[in-house]
């Protein structure tokens, strides 16, 4: 039985566990609360809390793990899971794949130019800075302890319950202009079906732009929502 443990437990993680533990995967996973933690094992999900400043108190979960997904992000102090839980990972025997979940945030202002993946990380936010010095961590760990490591960088999310037209229901939907400031998005379950291909065909060391190819700015997106619900701004 294939097993994935996920270190963080959010919107993304969420729907490829959903994805696998349909398929007859076993799932383990980490979050910040009590409350969330009882709520997954409700659904049959293994969990405990992981709050980034002490290590897990079990590491069974980990240490049976095929594949392990990084969904945490890295904070002032650096990437939490890399502090305290790199060596653990790295004595996992039969783990096969892990992947680091970053942010096309990491190449900053592009001045209106594509990017791809060989692209220069120009980022110059607190932000996007973390992601860098982790992605770049856990790619020195991949070639010390030859950890499968697969980098993606994730556009900006969108899906159920998270999107334009979910914001213009609540009535907080913002249309503000940017001329020229454009970004590229991601449907939550394309990033699913993404990271389940990486899975099929691993590739360590491997790095992904995952995101759509129609960039556009974020005044025409919510535009558009509100065409679709006719809707007035």
């Amino acid at each position: 039985m294939f097993h994935l443990f996920c270190f963080g437990f959010g919107y993304s993680a969420g729907y490829l566990a959903d994805h696998l533990s349909k398929k007859g995967w076993k799932i383990s996973a980490t979050v910040r609360s009590k409350e969330k933690c009882k709520a997954l094992k409700a659904k049959n999900i293994d969990c405990q809390v992981f709050d980034g400043l002490a290590p897990l108190e079990k590491l069974c979960g980990l240490r049976h793990a095929t594949h392990v997904l990084l969904s945490v992000p890295p904070g002032e102090d650096g990437d939490p899971v890399f502090n305290i839980h790199c060596d653990d990972l790295a004595k996992i025997s039969n783990c096969i794949w892990v992947g680091y979940l970053s942010t096309t945030g990491v190449y900053g202002d592009a001045g209106g130019a594509l990017v791809d993946e060989t692209s220069p990380l120009l980022t110059q936010t607190p932000r996007g800075l973390r992601r860098v010095r982790s992605e770049r961590l856990w790619l020195r760990a991949s070639k010390k302890y030859d950890l499968p490591i697969h980098i993606f960088r994730l556009a900006g999310i969108y899906g159920a319950g998270r999107s334009a037209i979910d914001q213009l229901k609540k009535g907080n939907a913002r249309r503000i202009i940017k001329q020229g400031h454009l970004f590229s998005r991601i449907h939550v379950e394309d990033i699913a079906a993404v990271i389940e291909a990486s899975i099929d065909k691993p590739r360590p060391g491997a790095i992904y732009n995952v995101c759509d190819d129609e960039p556009a700015m974020s005044s025409d997106v919510v535009k558009y929502a509100a065409f679709l619900m006719d809707a007035k701004l």
